[in-house]
């Protein structure tokens, strides 16, 4: 089940999704399959980048200047938005995003007499704040131009990667999904066949639809410009033929000056797609008489952000330019694929974004999915520092729970005093070991306990546990020294 992440709504839990979605042979070899594919054409271009840590290490301080004067920024690209006449939208969550939306859509439409309908860039925002519910619930049609977006809407599916949304779909799927829709029952499944259709199907709302729709990959402060990066031109033909554009963008995407995307349009192509740059590089700035949208809107989202940016420990997770080369690495992502995270944000940076995002109310298994190998932080474009987050939220999901428990029985709590006692008292740890040993042979097959009983089954169902030694060290230990002084004394 997938949520909206910055509303209080709880998601099935991740180890539950995942047991099922394990069993799928077919995802995985999908996800397996494009995740590779993604890696090698990643190391390539990046072996040839001679400055690739010096990169890194710029954009990450370039971040984290602009959050320490995140206040600044934010107010110096309202004013220069303003100023090239765009009109600048504060939204405080998610409800309040999709209302000032609406009624932005709504007023022109009713103007204008433009059929209720938009076009949409890829934006993952837009699924953060479940615009397109919030959409059809008012009438209004969106229509997903980005390809992989594409096919997850008309195959009433969820998103499973943060750039390549349909990665689980493989050409024959995706060929029924567009004959179904298309009303194309002679359609090929070769790329080509495939691609023409979405052109054909496509090419209708570029021309027609009146409203554009997009999210932003960075917010210029220095100029109030918006910068969009894709791969397929759709993007182009979204933010410049529609007459009104809105654009709605998470209040960390701002960067101080243009000169920053020289830094971050070598590293995000590099580490999203393998490509040394994006065909597509859009940059405006307000409107222009005769040239694009006559109405721009730029809608700046809270929901939950600056409560991650009040939390030292975690406030690296707002550096993430959604480049997702950390679910490409990680070895959980690939065996599960994104449904299992139950958000739109998915793999490692999901697994640190989105309980954040949900004030650690709720997807509180999320920071649990992780083997915590680093992996992640070694193909960081940005340097987010994942483990060390997934460690710093882990330790704030006990204690939630602790809290939660108080007044109540805390067996974990309990458990920890208990062994602390016992490790603090040799005698009653020698006898606490000979207990288990006997304890232990009802449950040991070849040399492992794979099953416990009760609540410490959930260790023995995901881990094989190997059994205690018939002899531990310190008996064999003391057993030595008394062979060493027999020894000793008969010479």
């Amino acid at each position: 089940m997938t949520v909206r992440v910055g509303h209080a709504a709880e998601a099935a839990k991740f180890p539950i999704i995942a047991n099922t979605l394990v069993d799928d042979s077919q995802i995985r070899k999908n996800v397996r399959h494009a995740t590779d594919v993604i890696q090698n054409k990643r190391a390539n271009v990046v072996a040839e980048q001679r400055d690739w840590q010096e990169l890194r290490l710029s954009a990450s301080k370039i971040k984290e200047h602009t959050l320490k004067y995140l206040d600044r920024y934010l107010e110096q690209f309202e004013t220069a938005c303003t100023r090239a006449g765009g009109q600048v939208h504060w939204a405080t969550d998610a409800d309040e995003a999709n209302k000032i939306i609406l009624e932005l859509m709504q007023s022109a439409m009713a103007k204008h007499g433009w059929a209720r309908e938009v076009i949409k860039v890829k934006t993952m925002t837009s699924d953060e704040i479940n615009l397109n519910a919030a959409l059809e619930a008012a009438g209004i049609r969106p229509h997903e131009t980005d390809l992989a977006d594409m096919i997850i809407q008309l195959g009433d599916d969820k998103p499973s990667h943060i750039v390549v949304p349909a990665l689980h779909k493989n050409r024959t799927q995706v060929r029924e999904i567009f004959s179904r829709k298309m009303d194309l029952p002679e359609l090929g499944d070769k790329p080509q066949d495939l691609t023409d259709a979405a052109r054909h199907y496509l090419r209708e709302k570029f021309l027609n639809v009146k409203v554009g729709f997009s999210g932003a990959n960075f917010l210029v402060a220095e100029t109030g410009s918006v910068c969009v990066v894709e791969s397929e031109g759709n993007g182009r033909m979204c933010l410049t033929m529609p007459e009104m554009l809105i654009t709605v963008a998470g209040i960390e995407k701002i960067i101080p000056a243009a000169q920053d995307l020289e830094v971050f349009l070598q590293l995000l192509p590099r580490s999203a797609t393998g490509e040394r740059m994006n065909p597509y590089n859009t940059i405006w700035t307000g409107v222009h008489e005769g040239d694009g949208p006559r109405e721009f809107h730029v809608v700046l989202l809270d929901n939950g952000r600056t409560n991650i940016l009040a939390d030292k420990e975690s406030r690296q997770t707002l550096h993430c330019i959604r480049c997702g080369a950390c679910l490409n690495a990680c070895p959980v992502y690939s065996r599960t694929g994104g449904h299992a995270y139950g958000s739109i944000y998915a793999g490692p940076i999901g697994a640190i974004l989105t309980p954040q995002l949900q004030s650690m109310k709720h997807s509180q298994s999320l920071p649990y999915a992780s083997s915590l190998c680093g992996a992640c932080y070694e193909v960081c474009p940005v340097r987010i520092n994942i483990p060390d987050v997934l460690l710093h939220l882990r330790s704030k999901v006990v204690e939630r729970q602790q809290d939660m428990l108080a007044g109540g029985a805390n067996f974990e709590g309990l458990a920890m005093k208990m062994a602390a006692f016992a490790f603090a008292r040799p005698t009653i740890y020698r006898w606490g070991q000979k207990f288990a040993r006997v304890a232990q042979r009802l449950l040991v097959r070849k040399g492992y306990i794979r099953w416990l009983p009760g609540m410490l089954g959930g260790w023995t169902a995901v881990r094989d546990l190997k059994a205690l030694p018939q002899e531990p060290f310190r008996e064999w230990w003391a057993k030595r020294e008394v062979e060493k002084t027999k020894a000793a004394t008969s010479v």
